[in-house]
């Protein structure tokens, strides 16, 4: 295996999931073939050129008791920095994006369990603040797949399968909680990422990994794994694809889209008077001419007519929501 297809292999077994022990990059390299020095030099040539933007725990917002939605806001071309300042400064926004549609700004809005505002008053204030002319607020309806994983080893299958996951129940305890605020951060690239952690909570790597794998089994932690720089590892056609689909067709329709590899979220959403679609599947590919042909190939396998590519054209915002952070309170006393 040559270096750069070594290096593909890695990004995507980095992606899928990510060992929870204490040398991680020693069980990559036994995984490889190889010695842990040299994935460590991997990693941080990958980390130093800009793809990998961070390897972290990925949290189910709702199973944390965080309200959240997909927003969508249409605001004048005059004001798009005006709102973009208001909605990036809401520590509940992790993705903020221009698209090309007259309901131009759409951004993921997270509140947390104890917020005096709650989730639609909170947009409502920051749709004042953007001067928006108009705003729709699509929650989660039903999940059809969350599973960002982008194929830079060009070998997988235009579809897979996707698991639906059998959750344990979970009361979270106060140790739970000192985990989540460590495993949502991102790793050194170390021999031991994990060691200044298991220091800060003063417990073993047995303990803190066990804490872990319940948080994971319960599907608060949807997985620990990288995330890449989706540009900078090749992909530069993000689209997200909208589809009208009947009420009565929509789970299974829902189901089909989510079969294809390029499709990292996949989604239920309500529609309305001024916003028809129901469906949102996120398609990453390398090409516009590949993400449009993707499109056409899922639009004939489900049989709708009635769809939109929605690119993105700026990228805003992209960062993880920091968990039970003071941020959230302390931008709504500044309100």
């Amino acid at each position: 295996m040559t270096k750069v297809e070594l290096k593909n292999e890695l990004l995507y077994k980095m992606q899928s999931s990510f060992p929870l022990t204490q040398k991680p990059f020693l069980e990559l390299a036994k995984q490889f073939d190889t010695s842990e020095d040299e994935i460590l030099e991997l990693v941080k040539e990958l980390k130093e050129d800009g793809i990998l933007r961070q390897t972290s725990a990925i949290f189910d917002t709702k199973r944390l008791g965080y309200k959240s939605s997909l927003v969508a806001f249409k605001v004048a071309e005059d004001k798009i920095d005006k709102a973009v300042e208001a909605i990036n400064a809401h520590p509940g926004v992790s993705h903020n994006y221009l698209r090309d549609h007259d309901f131009n700004i759409w951004f993921t809005m997270a509140v947390e369990p104890s917020s005096k505002f709650g989730l639609e008053k909170t947009i409502e204030i920051l749709a004042k603040q953007s001067e928006a002319e108009e705003s729709i607020i699509l929650p989660t309806l039903k999940l059809f797949k969350i599973s960002v994983k982008m194929d830079t080893t060009g070998k997988k299958a235009k579809k897979e399968q996707v698991k639906k996951a059998k959750n344990k129940n979970l009361e979270l305890t106060p140790k739970h909680i000192e985990a989540i605020k460590e495993l949502q951060k991102d790793i050194a690239i170390v021999s031991e990422p994990f060691l200044e952690a298991t220091k800060k909570l003063n417990i073993s790597y047995d303990e803190y990994f066990t804490l872990a794998n319940e948080l994971k089994e319960a599907g608060v932690m949807r997985r620990f794994a990288t995330i890449l720089r989706h540009r900078k590892a090749g992909f530069n056609a993000n689209a997200m694809s909208v589809w009208e689909a009947p009420e009565d067709k929509a789970e299974e329709i829902g189901e089909k889209l989510a079969s294809f590899s390029a499709v990292s979220h996949c989604y239920l959403r309500p529609s309305f008077p001024n916003w028809k679609y129901n469906i949102f599947a996120m398609v990453h590919a390398k090409t516009q001419e590949e993400s449009n042909a993707l499109i056409e190939e899922m639009a004939k396998e489900t049989g709708l007519s009635n769809y939109r590519k929605l690119y993105s054209t700026k990228e805003f915002k992209k960062q993880r929501i920091v968990y039970f952070s003071d941020e959230f309170k302390e931008w709504e006393e500044r309100v």
